[in-house]
């Protein structure tokens, strides 16, 4: 949790979005004129001070932090976070690691992301793979979705972990004292799926949560389950669905409360979220903010205490 004695800093990668640079440094200018949260600016200096010299920002708190590499789409992910140590996703999370960053943001490839949360700032112990979800559907606001397309291949137990964050999630973000847990499947009945299906629905009623069974496509936004467990395959075809739709609220941009989580990366040791890579300046102001939230919510914290206690209870 962030000491009290000094604002949350937040490092911003500067280069990673479709509309980076510009897009990300208005935004940063957007949050920083609050003069609540400290922001760095992370990025090749001469660039990003282009882009900030548009703006009246001599007297915010901004500042700007070397990085003469940034991370594209098309690249192997894990390789390029090893190849490119100096690249602006690599220099903004050694930052957390070095106690210079409360948390980040990005807009980045997620697979960088998260590649470079792993490598630098590690998992929480009882978590072994990262996760990213949150509520993403406008009817259904206490609705949550894990895992939404970190994870392809799964076991039961990520399912479980996946299952105890978005528990988490509900709790402290959305103020659901006992939230339901459902497990996305093709049936209602116990039997109905596939291997990892059946096999995670048997861990989930051992597991102590307020586990309400299998909930189909056509129960997803019917508010049934508070939180909807899948593998990121599954997880990631429902969220670009409802994007289509016109469904998805975390692009909008709107300051409200149950979007507070979307979009972290829930698992690895600090505060890290990823932006959709088509956001715009109101929404990169907008996720700061979530993330000075969360840094002063001590989401880490909770979330190491609660696998903590879940590993004892079920001797995992």
């Amino acid at each position: 949790m962030v000491r009290a004695n000094r604002r949350v800093r937040v490092a911003v990668d500067a280069m990673g979005g479709d509309y980076a640079p510009g897009e990300i440094v208005k935004g940063v200018v957007l949050a920083a004129e609050k003069g609540d949260v400290d922001i760095a600016l992370v990025g090749p200096t001469d660039i990003v001070e282009a882009e900030l010299a548009k703006y009246d920002a001599s007297r915010l708190p901004i500042s700007c932090v070397r990085a003469d590499e940034f991370i594209k789409e098309d690249e192997n992910p894990a390789l390029a976070v090893r190849r490119k140590p100096n690249s602006s996703i690599a220099v903004a999370t050694r930052m957390m690691k070095g106690g210079e960053a409360d948390g980040l943001i990005s807009g980045g490839p997620t697979g960088a992301v998260v590649s470079a949360a792993i490598q630098y700032l590690g998992m929480i112990e009882g978590m072994e793979r990262p996760v990213l979800g949150g509520a993403i559907f406008d009817p259904a606001p206490n609705t949550v979705i894990f895992d939404c397309g970190v994870n392809i291949d799964c076991k039961p137990y990520h399912l479980l972990t996946f299952a105890i964050i978005g528990s988490i999630y509900c709790k402290k973000l959305l103020n659901i004292t006992n939230p339901t847990i459902g497990l996305l499947n093709i049936g209602a009945e116990e039997s109905k799926g596939n291997q990892l299906a059946r096999e995670t629905y048997g861990l989930l009623q051992r597991s102590g949560l307020n586990f309400i069974g299998n909930v189909e496509g056509n129960e997803i936004m019917s508010g049934r389950a508070n939180v909807l467990v899948c593998d990121g395959f599954v997880g990631n075809v429902v969220f670009k669905f409802v994007e289509s739709l016109g469904l998805f609220k975390d692009l909008a941009g709107r300051d409200k409360k149950q979007d507070l989580g979307g979009g972290l990366i829930w698992g690895v040791n600090g505060i890290v979220r990823k932006l959709h890579g088509a956001s715009r300046a109101p929404h990169v102001a907008v996720k700061i903010n979530h993330v000075k939230l969360a840094v002063e919510a001590d989401l880490i914290g909770a979330v190491k205490s609660e696998l903590a206690t879940f590993a004892r209870e079920l001797k995992l």
